[in-house]
């Protein structure tokens, strides 16, 4: 074990703040794809994203792009909802129920959307004044207008800055992200620590830059408990 990892384990055990991202984390797959799939826009938006993952372009023009191929609509969004309940991660409901008891506050950080992340957060006990993540716009009838281009988690470094304004607006000492994504990890710093999550995909670069690396909750659950 390398000393980076004995300390993130060690800020783990003491962490007064968890930021969860939730697409291929707390949720086994990835919600944007899923959406693509529904609205059988699939292969054009993985073309799409593969483009983006070669560089040339940025997350929020990703994003943006993406949302304009799959023309989500309230009624396609609501069909989704109903047809596609939470595929949360094996292990994440006991993890933060365990943070929930040790009075650590639990946050979920994403670049997917609230329409589809705060019932996530429902059904985990998470308020949602406690989500960061993107929302989508309508127009009166229901048609794709848009998102809110002013949530910081719409673009690249929007991670970072929803933990500097959480340790800046409630004190907090040990900030732990949690994530599988590059956007993850470069939210530490100002996150205090950083914990790579491989149990539904393995991104090469956040496994080896992680200081410690997971592949299932249990992992982090059982270290929490040894405190």
């Amino acid at each position: 074990m390398t000393t980076p990892e004995i300390l993130t384990r060690a800020l783990w055990r003491a962490a007064d703040a968890v930021c969860f991202d939730v697409d291929s984390t707390v949720c086994m797959d990835e919600a944007i794809d899923e959406l693509a799939k529904f609205a059988k826009k699939e292969k054009e938006v993985m073309e799409l994203t593969l483009r983006a993952m070669r560089g040339g372009m940025t997350f929020r023009e990703a994003l943006s792009k993406r949302l304009e191929m799959i023309q989500p609509t309230t009624d396609m969004l609501n069909n989704y909802l109903r047809s596609h309940p939470p595929h949360l991660t094996p292990g994440i409901e006991d993890l933060i129920s365990e943070l929930h008891d040790r009075g650590i506050a639990v946050y979920l950080v994403s670049g997917g959307f609230h329409a589809i992340i705060d019932p996530v957060a429902q059904h985990l006990d998470i308020p949602l004044k406690n989500v960061f993540a993107n929302s989508i716009k309508f127009y009166f009838n229901g048609e794709y207008a848009g998102f809110d281009e002013s949530e910081p988690t719409s673009h690249q470094e929007g991670k970072a800055e929803v933990c500097a304004y959480l340790k800046h607006r409630f004190g907090y000492r040990r900030l732990i992200m949690i994530g599988d994504g590059a956007t993850d990890l470069a939210a530490c710093p100002p996150a205090d620590a950083f914990i790579g999550f491989g149990g539904n995909q393995v991104r090469e670069k956040v496994k080896q830059d992680a200081s410690w690396f997971v592949t299932s909750f249990q992992e982090l659950l059982a270290e929490l408990r040894r405190n």
